[in-house]
């Protein structure tokens, strides 16, 4: 096998010599040989030096800094979006249902990403007003912008954010008692926020079993009454579960629903 891999190689190496020849030949240029084939390939250089200016070793840590922040993104994107909300609800709907590992969760999870993009629209075009697009044309500063970013993702985790899990994170970090939403810390409104999420995302996955829960246990019923009691109720009662969702609409009426919920 492998000589027959390295016959292979040779013969397409053979072949792409000839054609490169036959090119150059055609346009008037000289014959190709080896490692002159005129074509130019980026290059990437990293390296270090030694400095006795402060300045550089700021801009040093800055980069390092951008590049945690980078890799810290998809965290962001879920805990801070609407993210967490929606993919929970879809898992358990298609628990709810019976369906396995249909949708996947690929599926899953794409579908609750754009939908956090649908979401969070307006909340990121007024970040990339108030803040992005000022930077990039250089009229404030690094500081400035980042303020300005944090200041609509504040805004709409507040509308989302109970106040009984904002005050257990206000205690338990032993901050002092704000006398506004401008006092309260981002790091103290994120898990409250979080948390407010996993609720309510509960709460919506209790209301999608109830009519699920009620067709299995008539089904179950009727499998026992006729006596059939060794045929697993749930093969019986997936093509009836599929058959109502599609009926209503299942997945307008879960879609729109989770859409009307950050109202």
């Amino acid at each position: 096998m492998k000589r027959i891999l390295s016959l292979l190689f040779v013969l397409v190496s053979l072949h792409l010599g000839g054609a490169l020849e036959l090119a150059h030949a055609d346009a008037g240029a000289p014959a190709y040989t080896p490692g002159t084939s005129g074509l130019t390939l980026p290059s990437l250089s990293l390296s270090f030096a030694n400095s006795e200016k402060p300045t550089d070793v700021v801009a040093i840590l800055r980069i390092v800094m951008l590049m945690t922040v980078l890799s810290l993104a998809p965290a962001i994107l879920v805990m801070m979006t609407s993210f967490t909300r929606i993919v929970v609800v879809l898992s358990f709907l298609r628990q709810a249902i019976g369906t396995q590992q249909m949708p996947p969760n690929q599926v899953i999870v794409g579908l609750a990403l754009f939908l956090s993009f649908f979401i969070m629209a307006p909340t990121f075009k007024q970040v990339t007003a108030d803040a992005v697009e000022p930077y990039l044309n250089e009229k404030i500063d690094q500081k400035t912008a980042l303020y300005r970013a944090e200041m609509p993702m504040r805004e709409f985790m507040f509308k989302q954010t109970r106040e009984k899990d904002l005050e257990l994170f206000l205690s338990l970090s032993k901050e002092a008692k704000p006398k506004d939403k401008s006092e309260v810390p981002t790091y103290v409104l994120v898990p409250s926020f979080i948390i407010s999420e996993l609720k309510m995302a509960f709460q919506i996955g209790f209301m999608l079993y109830l009519p699920f829960l009620v067709l299995d246990m008539v089904v179950a019923s009727v499998l026992m009454a006729m006596g059939m009691m060794m045929l697993p109720p749930v093969m019986i009662s997936l093509p009836f579960k599929l058959l109502l969702f599609v009926l209503v609409d299942g997945w307008e009426l879960v879609v729109g629903s989770l859409v009307k919920s950050f109202g």
